[in-house]
């Protein structure tokens, strides 16, 4: 059986400002990964498109931005 990396929320401080952002950053990206046409921005490490958005998130590799505008302008 594989043993899944542990991610925990203290390795998100750098990356967001709060825990209520990545947890709309992530279910957002995770929305994403979830179509069939998507690819990860990470090398995958699991199949869980969840795990794979905060591993990109932890990766850098999607960020966010605050103020008015498209929602989907949100999630780069």
């Amino acid at each position: 059986m594989e043993r899944m990396e542990r991610i925990s929320i203290e390795d998100f401080d750098k990356k967001v400002d709060s825990l209520y952002r990545l947890v709309l950053l992530g279910a957002r990206r995770a929305g994403q990964l979830a179509k069939p046409d998507s690819r990860s921005l990470v090398p995958a490490k699991s199949k869980k498109p969840t795990i794979v958005a905060l591993q990109e998130i932890l990766g850098g590799k999607v960020t966010y931005k605050t103020g008015v505008g498209d929602e989907e302008d949100l999630v780069g």
